[in-house]
């Protein structure tokens, strides 16, 4: 077998940016030609993670079967958030923590997926049950990638094997996870210097809910104000992208990583569905989730649910 590329999602976070770092360094470990890239820009907790252990960003690309004739996906498998052209191409495997949509493989493959809260934390897995010891750069870059997408262990998401994860992570990189882990959330909430069109596509998924095209976008703050007092630029540039793509539906669930809940701006046709599955009034087409942190688990769910009714 020749070359292998393997990325995350596009929009990536930290887990899809970190997890296809790890699993390139696993494979290439075991003998194999892996390359991690990525399908997008990184945000600014991605940058600072990469930054403190000196790692260097896997490169950009848009399409892969131009490169390569197979790749591995991690933290992602449903086609509108893998690369454009992912259907030329064989996936060998996934490893995700996600639900299962829209995807379908030529031949059979190996597929890993487990109800917790980050990739990293079953790629850590992987790793013991290769008899690969992991390093301490990787350790901790597969730490933070736990650290983000559990937010620091709040989210409803986080399980028991992501602690222990974290904990045996934390052991190996010799970090403070604590205090490492709050320095690097706040690096991903400076949102000072970002367009509105930056903001509603720094964390963006396309999803397909029945009849519905939706997107679902998420930006972590330590005030929500931060965002929402730019709600006009928002709204134009959230109804461009609903023109542009012919989406039913946009939610902009702006966190607080401080208080564990988010404001979401929700716009489109299907808007009212959307008061529905959350059980709130928009109020000048925004909402209250107490509680909210998490798109896997406590957005996409619900409204899943309710627009395929």
């Amino acid at each position: 077998m020749g070359k292998v590329l393997v990325f995350g999602h596009k929009s990536p976070d930290t887990d899809a940016i970190c997890s296809a770092i790890a699993f390139a360094d696993l494979k290439n470990k075991l003998g194999e030609d892996v390359e991690a890239v990525r399908l997008g820009d990184l945000n600014g907790e991605t940058e600072y993670v990469l930054k403190h252990f000196q790692i260097e960003a896997p490169r950009l690309v848009k399409t892969v079967a131009n490169e390569v004739p197979a790749v591995y996906l991690v933290d992602h498998n449903e086609r509108a958030q893998s690369a454009d052209d992912i259907e030329k191409v064989d996936v060998l495997s996934v490893v995700d923590h996600h639900r299962i949509a829209n995807f379908e493989t030529k031949a059979p493959l190996y597929y890993r997926a487990e109800p917790v809260g980050c990739t990293a934390t079953i790629i850590n897995k992987l790793y013991k049950e290769a008899g690969v010891p992991v390093s301490k750069t990787i350790a901790g870059i597969m730490l933070s990638s736990i650290i983000s997408d559990t937010l620091l262990f709040k989210s409803p998401t986080c399980t028991e094997e992501d602690v222990k994860a974290a904990k045996e992570l934390e052991t190996i990189s010799g970090v403070d996870t604590q205090a490492y882990g709050l320095d690097m959330l706040k690096a991903g909430t400076n949102i000072a210097d970002k367009s509105a069109e930056e903001l509603i596509s720094i964390d963006v998924k396309p999803f397909e809910m029945g009849k519905y095209a939706v997107k679902i976008a998420q930006v972590n703050v330590v005030d929500t104000n931060d965002a929402l007092s730019r709600q006009a630029e928002l709204e134009a540039a959230i109804n461009k992208e609903i023109d542009t793509n012919n989406l039913d539906l946009f939610v902009l669930a702006v966190t607080n990583i401080l208080t564990s809940d988010s404001e979401a701006l929700i716009l489109g046709k299907a808007a009212t569905a959307a008061e529905a599955a959350f059980k709130v009034t928009l109020d000048n087409n925004v909402a209250t989730l107490k509680g909210v942190v998490s798109r896997k688990k406590q957005i996409v769910p619900v409204l899943t649910e309710e627009l395929t009714k």
